[in-house]
């Protein structure tokens, strides 16, 4: 009898979700990502405005390429703004987190 408890333990066990092991790093660099992204993007909008510049010679198209990869960190700050937001919505959607009056009827 105690084997049969013992099977069924197990394969409760199994079930349950595991955590990674290192699931607190991944939160982490998730909520990193955004900062690195905005350098990325900038970074590589100034190495294509210089690789733009040695093959034109027109220092103005440095600036383009500084201007690109500034619009491409705010069309990141974009994405993780609407991610965020609808992340909300959830929970605001969520019984828990709504307002509930106590009624307090006054006899």
């Amino acid at each position: 009898m105690s084997e049969k408890n013992l099977d069924k333990s197990e394969t409760q066990n199994d079930t349950l979700p595991k955590k990674p092991k290192y699931g607190k790093v991944i939160e982490g660099a998730d909520q990193l990502s955004l900062g690195i992204s905005i350098v990325v993007a900038i970074v590589l909008g100034v190495l294509l405005g210089l690789w733009l510049k040695s093959l034109t010679e027109y220092t103005w198209t440095l600036w383009l390429g500084v201007f690109f990869g500034i619009g491409a960190a705010v069309k990141n700050v974009h994405i993780a703004y609407k991610k965020q937001k609808k992340s909300y919505d959830e929970l605001k959607n969520e019984p828990r987190y709504k307002y509930q009056a106590k009624d307090e009827d006054d006899d």
